[in-house]
């Protein structure tokens, strides 16, 4: 497992596998700060932790480069924690299993981290490197990315005093972004009443799993299934026939993240099992036909299990059903300027409930803020039909504008023609980087996002391609040699 630690270059690698022996789930990243401020420490780095959070690091400017504006290296500090069903992980505690599988560095059974461990990694690489040419150098590592940006929302103006944002959370080598959509947070809740599980009744759990899930942003238009859809269409078409009741419900576990498994604690009456199991074969064999080149290892199954004491209202299972069925999900609109470039789009992302409350929730991403009001305004019309008792939307983001004036892009650009002989792509990104927070607190910044190749972030499938890796490093070591004079 530990091999990732002798690929080259030696100097990233050796930094991310410590990433992954440290915990640093989002929302959970003590241990992992720790372990940063203890590491600048014992390299006689200069670093300070604020009160959001976040880990700045400083670094003077190597002989002859002191007139160069600043730069500030920027990548987030926690991790995307899912895992497969079978897999017995801990992120709390546990340290990721990382290995090498051809060209690929990937996890057992878990995400990775890489997203955005890589970008950490590069930092940490800059600051203890001896040999590479550099202007005054800072490096920014946010907390609390990817559940809501809390690092990036609570910096503060004049910490930082570089002219540059270099953010190392892109995934793929060769692009270089200008432009990010922004996001908002959505949540309805349905009360429901508990009511007596009906006599003669059978409890089973249903399941809708082996989908793929992936990204909410980078993956979001690639026509991947939504397990929460899925396991309720089924519910829709199949639970009047077969006076199917709903005991608990749980399908998917993080916004920005799709969904790749759902289940529900059912009843039926046991006459009805054979209908049942039937109903999982049709619907299983319709969803397969209809997404068999995106979701090859999609199952629908429904499996015998402990009587629960109660059953969900009908009343409130009728309406959480149209809902979900009725919400928008997946991409909205494209851009029309950047073909295959998602404008807008909806990520209905978990469903779960408990206590007597079924929450709903979901992430919109848009680069054009009233076409994420707008999106938000017909989520908002869907479960109000639906008459959910709670509708909230909060933790709203900006996005981030492209500067076509951008004297770093252009620099970036000659630099990759020079060293790579083509010109890379200059993209906007549908995921929510942070260059849009921290742009509205240092506004004076120029700003370019790029990274290595990741495939799959947020899923237990993600992973990174070694050889990017290099040449993200060797880019970003001459980009820093060639950063303009103030």
């Amino acid at each position: 497992m530990s091999t990732i630690k002798d690929l080259q270059p030696k100097a990233i690698w050796e930094n991310f596998y410590k990433l992954t022996q440290v915990p640093r789930p989002s929302n959970h990243e003590e241990k992992a700060r720790k372990f940063m401020m203890d590491w600048a420490k014992e390299n006689g780095i200069e670093a300070v932790q604020d009160e959001a959070g976040n880990i700045i690091m400083r670094k003077a400017a190597t002989p002859g480069m002191e007139n160069r504006k600043g730069v500030i290296l920027q990548g987030h500090l926690d991790m995307v924690p899912q895992k497969n069903e079978d897999k017995v992980h801990d992120f709390e505690n546990d340290p990721i299993e990382a290995y090498v599988d051809g060209e690929w560095v990937r996890a057992n059974g878990t995400t990775l981290g890489a997203d955005n461990g890589m970008g950490v990694a590069a930092g940490m690489a800059m600051l203890t490197a001896t040999d590479i040419p550099h202007g005054p150098l800072e490096v920014l590592i946010t907390a609390t990315e990817e559940t809501g940006m809390d690092g990036a929302n609570g910096l503060k103006p004049g910490l930082l005093k570089g002219d540059i944002l270099l953010n190392l959370d892109s995934e793929t080598e060769g692009e270089l972004y200008v432009g990010c959509a922004g996001g908002i947070d959505f949540s309805g809740v349905f009360n429901y009443k508990e009511e007596a599980v009906p006599a003669g009744s059978k409890a089973f759990r249903l399941a809708v799993k082996g989908l793929k899930g992936g990204h909410s942003g980078m993956d979001i238009n690639l026509g991947r299934g939504n397990s929460n859809k899925l396991l309720f269409r089924f519910l829709k078409t199949y639970a009047e026939a077969l006076s199917l009741r709903v005991s608990a419900i749980q399908g998917g576990s993080l916004r920005n993240a799709i969904p790749r498994e759902s289940f529900a604690t059912v009843v039926i009456p046991a006459a009805n099992e054979a209908r049942l199991q039937a109903a999982v074969k049709e619907a299983e064999a319709i969803f397969k036909a209809e997404l068999s080149a995106k979701e090859p290892g999609l199952t629908v199954a429904a499996e015998a299990s402990e009587m629960p004491s109660f059953v969900i209202d009908a009343c409130t299972q009728s309406r959480l059903t149209n809902a979900i069925l009725a919400c928008p999900n997946g991409p909205v609109r494209m851009i029309d300027s950047m073909p295959g470039t998602v404008e807008t789009s909806d990520n209905l992302a978990i469903v779960q409930s408990v206590n007597g409350r079924i929450e709903v929730k979901a992430l919109l991403r848009s680069s054009v803020e009233t076409a994420k009001e707008a999106l938000a305004q017909s989520i908002q019309a869907v479960f109000e039909l639906a008459k959910a008792d709670e509708i909230t939307f909060e933790g709203g983001y900006p996005g981030w504008k492209p500067n076509p004036d951008s004297a770093i892009l252009k620099e970036m650009q000659e630099i990759y023609e020079k060293m790579y002989g083509k010109t890379p792509e200059i993209m906007a990104i549908h995921a929510g980087l942070e260059c849009g927070i921290l742009g509205s607190k240092y506004p004076n910044w120029d700003m370019i996002s790029f990274g290595p190749t990741l495939q799959s972030p947020h899923s237990p499938d993600e992973r990174v391609h070694i050889a990017s890796v290099d040449k993200f490093w060797e880019y970003l070591k001459e980009t820093l040699k060639n950063v303009p004079v103030k």
